[in-house]
């Protein structure tokens, strides 16, 4: 344990890098939703693929803590 409490493998974020977080989540869940209701109305594969793409970067989004 370090000063504070905390474990030496803690990370501390900010309450604007909490915010960002979230916000980076909620793009990532639109991004799923729009694959999901692009396929219950039909989308082409062409389509869909471009909304995967979506996903993939706003996953590749959260792989960045800070």
């Amino acid at each position: 344990m370090q000063r504070g409490g905390l474990p030496e493998d803690a990370v501390v974020l900010s309450t604007a890098e909490v915010a960002d977080l979230l916000d980076r989540l909620f793009q990532l869940r639109c991004a799923a939703e729009d694959v999901v209701t692009a396929t219950q109305d039909g989308a082409t594969l062409a389509e869909l693929g471009v909304l995967a793409e979506q996903v993939r970067v706003s996953a590749k989004g959260l792989e960045r803590l800070r």
